[in-house]
């Protein structure tokens, strides 16, 4: 289809769950990076298909008060982040009414409650990350980061506002250190944490062994930078800490006396301030006595596992990555936390209902599933009567899905819904639903 370049006013009236301004140009939507609903912008277009436009953002000529100048210098070039440029206090008002509307359009639902929002820190807060390492001779070196906002190239950027100082503030000192190794060319990415005592670690993917020398090198860099390295010459399983201080990394809930350990690779919530208060506030909705089975799912570490089990009478935990299972057993058996099993299941099996485990009685579930959901579970569940199911999500989409078959098909009632901005200045939708029996 012909694209007309010629600028024209588009009125942006709504958001989509990526971060662009939707408006409507003679009746068809035009989608625009950059564009905060309720502007008047001048724009150019650059695609067009049956159902809708795309258009380049050349002025804002109304922009909406809570337009901000966005406090990173690689905004808009890197797609790390995506509402930047508007107040925090806006975005957070963004996703609350994408996480609503979308729970009314694909699910059919409406919370008799309205949960007030878990905040934090929107700078410096992100506390893992993977970065991609590029050599690029005509960029007079190594590029360490994100993506370009197109998602073909990685940024040159320098430092990140959003990842934690630690991480962050060190990725001049990544390129640099790259630049000097022989290995240069032949290492892809970085993954990075950081545990509460401000510990980093990164881990370097290498294609090929790394020389004597190289090695050296990093060690080297560990010990200057007072951080952990870790070598990756092939799978998760493959991991290895090459240089500096020795030990796991953790976080804690201190609410519940309960630490964490975890490696470099494992999945952690980002924003440590946000989970150390998402937690009791499930704890909170599921309104736990001391006699009460309650079913984890996706339990990953034992994140919500271990503080449940210090309401509960017993925990079950479940979890699809073996690894990630045994971290969770290790982590309650170092603490003496004797109120926990846990099952390796792949809790997508369509034949999920006809586990053993399952025929157990519960009387909570907490499901915290990826980004996919947690079909196979809900229908598991659904027929069960269990009187309350929490489900912490971080897509909107699917949780309404789910959502639909717990209210339409099960009887169950939305009491209450509300975000968790885990990750501000991007557009994704963190939440906690609290699903109750009739």
């Amino acid at each position: 289809m012909k694209i007309d370049r010629t600028p024209f006013e588009l009125r942006i009236d709504d958001l989509t769950l990526d971060g662009q301004g939707v408006g409507r140009r003679e009746g068809k939507a035009c989608f625009v990076d950059g564009a905060l609903p309720g502007e008047l912008v001048y724009v150019e277009q650059t695609g067009r298909k049956h159902n809708f436009d795309t258009a380049r953002l050349n002025a804002v000529l109304e922009p909406v008060p809570e337009r901000v100048d966005p406090p990173c210098q690689w905004f808009g070039v890197c797609g790390g982040c995506k509402l930047m440029h508007a107040d925090v206090g806006f975005q957070r008002r963004l996703k609350e009414k994408n996480l609503f509307e979308t729970l009314s359009r694909i699910g059919r639902v409406t919370p008799e409650r309205r949960l007030d929002p878990l905040v934090g820190e929107s700078q410096g807060y992100r506390r893992t990350a993977r970065l991609g390492v590029k050599y690029v001779a005509k960029k007079g070196g190594t590029l360490v980061g994100f993506r370009e906002r197109a998602g073909r190239y990685l940024a040159d950027m320098w430092d990140c506002r959003v990842l934690h100082p630690a991480i962050g503030q060190r990725i001049r000192a990544l390129r640099q250190l790259i630049d000097g190794l022989d290995a240069r060319e032949r290492i892809p990415q970085i993954e990075a944490a950081v545990d509460d005592a401000g510990t980093a670690a990164f881990v370097f993917r290498h294609l090929q062994p790394l020389s004597d020398a190289d090695q050296q090198r990093l060690a080297a860099f560990a010990e200057v930078e007072g951080l952990q390295i870790h070598l990756q010459p092939g799978g998760p399983a493959t991991v290895h800490q090459l240089a500096g201080p020795e030990g796991s990394l953790r976080y804690g809930h201190p609410e519940f006396g309960v630490t964490v350990e975890f490696g470099p690779l494992d999945f952690i919530q980002v924003h440590s301030e946000i989970n150390r208060r998402m937690v009791p506030q499930a704890l909170d909705l599921l309104s736990l006595e001391p006699g009460h089975r309650v079913l984890d799912l996706f339990c990953g570490l034992g994140n919500f596992t271990l503080p449940l089990a210090r309401s509960a009478g017993e925990v079950l935990g479940v979890e699809g990555d073996a690894r990630m299972l045994e971290r969770a057993r290790a982590n309650a058996e170092n603490q003496d936390i004797r109120n926990t099993r846990y099952v390796c299941a792949n809790l997508e099996d369509a034949e999920l209902a006809r586990m053993p485990w399952l025929q157990d009685p519960f009387d909570r579930v907490l499901l915290d599933p990826p980004r996919t959901g947690a079909a196979a579970a809900i229908e598991a569940l659904g027929a069960r009567g269990i009187p309350r199911l929490l489900y912490v999500s971080c897509n909107p989409a699917t949780l309404a899905r789910d959502a639909e078959r717990l209210v339409h098909h099960y009887g169950y009632r939305l009491e209450a819904a509300g975000i968790m901005d885990m990750f501000p200045h991007t557009a994704h939708v963190e939440s906690m639903a609290l699903f109750v029996e009739g």
